[in-house]
């Protein structure tokens, strides 16, 4: 009998070796993906926090570990923060400001939060943040002062233009002449602002500010321990946003929805109009539309989230649609419910949205339909502190699935592993401006 040719023998032989190899990476207890068995039917497959990363995202030695470099014994002049729009937006800018004052070696004076016009309230920085421990961990990352010196107390502040500023040579070139100037004057952050331009003194000065100095006030601190108190243990906080603002403001429309909704979404319209026709799908595709309660609940199926979990919606008020929800969630729990109809009653809007802050970062698991400015301060202080079951589900991905046709099993199975592929990268959980990335 011939021998086969040498040449089929060792293909057959690599072949071999490397379907071993494969199935052994696979079933191995290091891969992502050994607990849960990616062409496990869904209803046998284990909840999605069950795989193993392969990366995380934690603070960066240099800031967390390392010395800032010496403050300069003379201060270029004073800096006020001026905040706008929501808690978590005020938070932001007030962070990229300590960044700013930092950069042009200021002082900076305690913030000016002007939330009246959005919360129809007023909100001062003490009446949120604990002042005394914000200006004990900032020691030796940048100057601070409670109060102006006798010269400037006075005066108010010029107003410098930064919504065109980037880095640090926009801001040396054009703010720091007119700081020297004046000695005095206010800015708020542009969104547009490129941090990774910043040295890292300044930089350094921004990650302490935003993850480790700003601590809620002991009476918000104790509200939230009551509240958390209160949630049946393990939960999920679930930041849902589907309220009449966020759709209108989204320009998409949605079939199926009760006449309330209609009417509350017309009523928050103004003269923005929903896109029609093809725009409108391209804009949907590209994820520019809020996840309803009912397909949020198709996501967390498909995720393997059990039905009977504990979830904390961390939400505005108006929540539409939210029986497309809790008619497969039963056990979801929100503020109002839980806590005294009274104090409920006499909380404004920053006092709930530091309260929601509060549990999401406290919260066993945490997911978000979004991705605004507090799921990314949530994500990133939960690395801070080590949690990472942190997930945000993805808009763009449940557009172009169900455009594609997919329902039923079929789409469950492709939610998953684009949910799957997300959580084991830890995406989206991490800022890269303060915190680096880990291979596990």
């Amino acid at each position: 009998m011939n021998a086969p040719p040498i040449g089929k023998t060792l293909l057959t032989t690599t072949f071999i070796f490397f379907s071993l190899f494969l199935a052994l990476i696979l079933i191995s207890p290091s891969s992502p993906f050994s607990q849960t068995p990616i062409d496990a039917p869904v209803s046998k497959r284990a909840e999605i926090w069950s795989l193993r990363r392969l990366s995380e995202w934690r603070p960066c030695s240099w800031w967390l570990q390392g010395h800032p470099a010496a403050l300069p014994a003379k201060s270029t002049g004073y800096i006020r923060i001026d905040c706008y729009g929501g808690l978590n937006q005020m938070r932001r800018d007030f962070c990229d400001g300590v960044g700013m004052a930092r950069l042009l070696n200021a002082t900076l004076v305690l913030p000016k939060f002007e939330v009246a016009a959005y919360w129809n309230e007023s909100t001062g920085f003490g009446d949120v943040f604990d002042v005394e421990y914000f200006i004990q961990k900032m020691n030796g990352f940048v100057h601070i002062v409670k109060e102006l010196p006798a010269e400037l107390a006075s005066k108010e502040p010029v107003r410098v233009d930064c919504s065109k500023r980037k880095g640090l040579f926009d801001y040396v070139e054009t703010v720091l002449p007119s700081l020297l100037k004046h000695q005095y004057i206010s800015i708020t952050p542009a969104m547009s602002q490129r941090r990774d331009r910043y040295p890292l003194y300044a930089k350094a000065a921004l990650c302490q500010a935003c993850y480790s100095a700003l601590r809620l006030t002991s009476e918000l601190e104790k509200k939230g321990a009551e509240l958390l108190q209160a949630i049946p243990k393990p939960f999920l906080a679930l930041h849902l946003r589907f309220e009449p603002d966020m759709v209108a403001y989204s320009q998409c429309e949605y079939p199926g929805l009760s006449p309330t909704s209609i009417r509350a979404i017309e009523a928050a319209r103004g003269d923005r109009k929903p896109w029609t026709g093809e725009q409108a799908q391209l804009w949907r595709i590209r994820g520019k539309c809020p996840l309803t309660p009912n397909e949020t609940a198709t996501i967390l199926e498909a995720l393997s989230i059990p039905t009977d979990t504990n979830i904390y919606l961390a939400a505005g008020d108006g929540l539409m649609e939210l029986e497309g929800l809790t008619s497969v969630y039963a056990n979801v729990f929100t503020k109002s419910a839980l806590m005294n109809s009274e104090d409920f009653k006499n909380m404004h809007g920053n006092t709930k949205a530091a309260l929601d802050y509060y549990i999401s970062i406290n919260s066993d698991s945490y997911m978000a339909t979004y991705f605004g400015n507090m799921d990314k301060m949530v994500s990133a202080i939960r690395a801070f502190k080590g949690m990472y079951k942190t997930l945000f589900l993805s808009r763009r991905a449940f557009a172009v699935l169900t455009s594609q046709g997919l329902k039923g099993n079929s789409l469950m199975e492709a939610l998953w592993k684009v949910h799957r592929d997300d959580f084991v990268r830890g995406v989206g959980s991490g800022l890269p401006d303060c915190f680096c990335e880990f291979k596990l």
